[in-house]
């Protein structure tokens, strides 16, 4: 009885402390499963990757080695799972969050978990975050699948999963709710709003209990600006976001100049050419910021700094796009770090470079992460977490804006999560009528107030309509072991031959329903009614009719 209230609660599209409970254990679910992936990309970087290092005396064959092995691993766990269940990464979940309200296939999630531990483990330039999205997405809405909750509200725990997984990854959970609400739901309501950020705190609050309360970026400090400063600014956003261009389109280009080839190949291909451009400049493997905080430590020239962006730029646009597993993000991140480095220099001449290479090196995350993913809130709210320094918002802002119009007025550049959707025919876009519909849940709209008539004659019906013509009135019939319910009206049409009731077939749908899937059912004829049941089709829960659903859709909303 407390679960079919539970239900009914989380039903109607607004805050409840019910909503809010579900966001946290959502949260904490997810985090654990970020520490837990974190953990094991650890253990096989260190113990198992690291054994490999004893094997020889030069370096260089591990190098070459690791993301070979690496591949292999990854194809054996796809065989296992079934190659049909590769789809993931944050397009994906986008996908799912939008048109099956975030239930992620379990297969999926197997293959994303221990490929992105693999990938990341193996020195192949992608990023955490897409596991961590996938991941997190996956555990929060298990618990609503379990749990039998409205579609409505399993979308939500989705996305509370998300903001607890990127949360859990960077400790960044503001800009963890940002870009769940920027990214993947695409909409600011406050009965969203407030799980997620209940989740995304859990997320910080248990990796920093695991990982210590330090962030990964704090090696990066932000010092004041000189104001003449704020004109290069500009500059260097038009040219961040022509990188950003660049970077999107080879990624395309690489997916689309590939797809003839099965999996297996690309995989060996991208293994390759990670394998053999980190023999030759082994600080281009990985997304990893520690590498980037060493590079900025040995404080290096021009060439190794434009050497590494290069390498970095070349590694991620082939591992990602051949279909390695992992996110876009950390390469996009660190390649933002590294472009923000090779363009500080060109001022060398009058400032001290040392002084502001890490403040170029946020501002340049902030103007790739924009221009790439189309999230310019996202990306401020992100360096200034990371630089824990409120001066960067001005300066940001300068990066961002021509970041952004650069890549999308000029060059004509989309978001690039959107392009691989539309690669993949990947429906992610819905029409405002669906959206709106699919917020509230059938448990919410349904009428219990009906009168049940089994195997009636037709003049017991009608006398009870004419004492009762505003009530709904459902006549069921059985059928062996088939029950069948239809809605019973006054006929009200003008023909003269015309029967004095009708009787209109009803469908049944699940409780965990929205509104959407009563209104798939009823748009055509405009009429009529379906039933709501809760375990067995056979037993009526309630009723929702055309007019009931018409009142939801002129319902006034602020």
């Amino acid at each position: 009885m407390r679960l079919s209230a539970l239900r009914q609660e989380l039903a109607h599209p607004r805050t409840s402390v019910q909503l809010c409970i579900l966001g946290i254990i959502a949260g904490v679910s997810a985090a654990m499963l970020i520490i837990l992936f974190r953990l094991c990309v650890e253990w096989v970087e260190t113990s198992a990757f690291g054994t490999l290092g004893s094997w020889f005396d030069n370096q260089w064959p591990v190098y070459f080695l690791m993301p070979l092995i690496s591949v292999l691993l990854i194809l054996i766990i796809a065989f296992l799972t079934g190659f049909k269940h590769y789809r993931m990464g944050i397009p994906f979940i986008i996908h799912r969050v939008k048109y099956y309200y975030g239930h992620v296939p379990f297969r999926t999630t197997i293959n994303q978990f221990f490929g992105g531990m693999l990938a990341l483990a193996g020195g192949f330039v992608v990023g955490r975050e897409g596991p961590s999205v996938h991941l997190g997405a996956a555990g929060s809405s298990f618990l609503g699948q379990w749990l039998r909750l409205p579609y409505n509200s399993i979308r939500i725990l989705a996305g509370c999963g998300i903001a607890a997984g990127i949360s859990a990854s960077f400790n960044t959970p503001f800009a963890a709710v940002i870009f769940v609400m920027e990214v993947v739901l695409r909409e600011y309501k406050i009965h969203m709003f407030v799980p997620v950020m209940l989740a995304a705190a859990c997320g910080s609050v248990l990796t920093r209990m695991v990982f210590g309360e330090i962030n990964e970026l704090s090696f990066l400090s932000f010092a004041v600006f000189s104001e003449w400063m704020y004109l290069y600014l500009i500059v260097l956003g038009i040219i961040l976001g022509m990188l950003a261009t660049l970077f999107n389109n080879q990624l395309m280009r690489i997916m689309t100049l590939f797809r003839p080839v099965s999996m297996i190949w690309r995989l060996i291909l991208a293994a390759l050419i990670t394998g053999a451009v980190g023999v030759v400049l082994p600080e281009a493997l990985g997304a990893s910021f520690i590498d980037v905080e060493n590079l900025f430590d040995s404080q290096p020239g021009m060439l190794i700094l434009t050497a590494v962006l290069v390498a970095k730029f070349v590694l991620a646009v082939c591992a990602i796009g051949l279909g390695v597993p992992g996110g876009i993000m950390g390469p996009v991140m660190v390649i933002g770090m590294l472009a923000g480095a090779v363009l500080l220099l060109p001022l060398s001449s009058v400032i001290n470079v040392q002084e502001y290479t890490s403040s170029f090196a946020l501002l340049g995350v902030a103007g790739m992460l924009t221009a790439v993913l189309h999230a310019p809130l996202a990306a401020l709210s992100a360096v200034m977490e990371l630089s824990y320094s409120p001066q960067i918002i001005l300066p940001a802002m300068l990066v961002i804006v021509p970041a952004y119009v650069t890549a999308t007025q000029f060059f004509g550049n989309r978001s690039v999560f959107i392009r691989q959707l539309d690669y993949q025919n990947l429906p992610y876009a819905i029409s405002s009528i669906r959206e709106a519909l699919e917020k509230t849940g059938v448990l919410a709209a349904m009428t219990t107030e009906y009168k049940l008539f089994i195997d009636a004659p037709e003049k017991a019906i009608s006398d009870y309509l004419e004492k009762n013509p505003t009530d709904i009135v459902v006549q069921q019939s059985r059928f062996e072991i088939d029950v069948h319910y239809q809605l019973v009206q006054y006929n009200v049409s003008l023909e003269h031959d015309a029967q004095a009731l009708t009787y209109h077939d009803m469908e049944g749908l699940s409780g965990q329903t929205t509104l959407h899937e009563v209104y798939e059912k009823l748009k055509n004829s405009r009429s009529g009614a379906v039933f709501i049941y809760d375990n067995e089709p056979a037993e009526i829960q309630g009723v929702i009719t055309w007019n009931i659903l018409q009142s939801f859709l002129q319902k006034a909303r602020y």
